[in-house]
């Protein structure tokens, strides 16, 4: 698999299902206990869930907008600058 891809069962979890996968990768790498052969799979698995939570972020950017009325009251909606 390339390195960037995000493999399907990755793909089809919610942000929140992602992140707490990560949340159980990290605690697990960070007790440093087992085998090196499994905490380099853990590492990969855990920068493909971050990926997709940067993904899944990324298109929960793209459509917030920001509303706005005009003068004569009538609203208008323009993309949220967030940075």
């Amino acid at each position: 698999m390339p390195k960037n891809e995000v493999p399907n069962d990755i793909q089809a979890m919610s942000f929140e299902e992602a992140l707490d996968a990560l949340k159980q990768i990290v605690a697990k790498l960070e007790q440093g206990q087992g085998a090196l052969d499994s905490a380099i799979e853990d590492y990969e698995r855990g920068a493909a869930l971050k990926r997709h939570c940067d993904q899944k972020l990324r298109e929960a950017q793209a459509k917030i907008e920001k509303i706005s009325l005009s003068a004569d009251g009538t609203a208008d909606t323009t993309a949220l600058d967030v940075d």
